[in-house]
């Protein structure tokens, strides 16, 4: 099992920075990517950004220029620098790991997550 622990959510104004930070604990030998995904009330979970174990990254056209994810393997924790930050931000923002097994050559992924954290720009 896995499981996540998310920090650093918070309200700052729109041109602000925030830095969350999710640390994972449990069977993290297994896990490949991590990331982060929101949800805005009344809208769909949508991905943010994601880092796999080897430092690959992927990000969203929305936060591209403005958002940062990184990943400290060795602590088990990704973190997220959001930068430039705007209303459109506001959202609970939740920590992703993917849990990786190989059986008889087919790759099984598990999804955890995390309990999110709110996430408020003002205008």
């Amino acid at each position: 099992q896995v499981q996540l622990v998310e920090s650093g959510g918070g309200l700052v104004q729109s041109g602000g920075s925030l830095r969350l930070s999710c640390a994972a604990s449990g069977s993290t030998s297994e896990i490949n990517t991590m990331g982060w995904y929101r949800q805005a009330p009344g809208k769909q979970r949508e991905l943010v950004a994601t880092a796999n174990r080897g430092g690959s990254t992927n990000y969203a056209d929305s936060v591209k220029g403005r958002f940062t994810i990184s990943r400290d393997n060795a602590k088990n924790t990704v973190y997220l620098q959001m930068n430039s930050l705007k209303p459109e931000d506001t959202a609970v923002y939740y920590c992703n790991a993917d849990e990786e097994h190989i059986v008889a050559g087919l790759t099984f992924a598990y999804a955890h997550w995390g309990q999110g954290t709110q996430v408020t720009v003002s205008s």
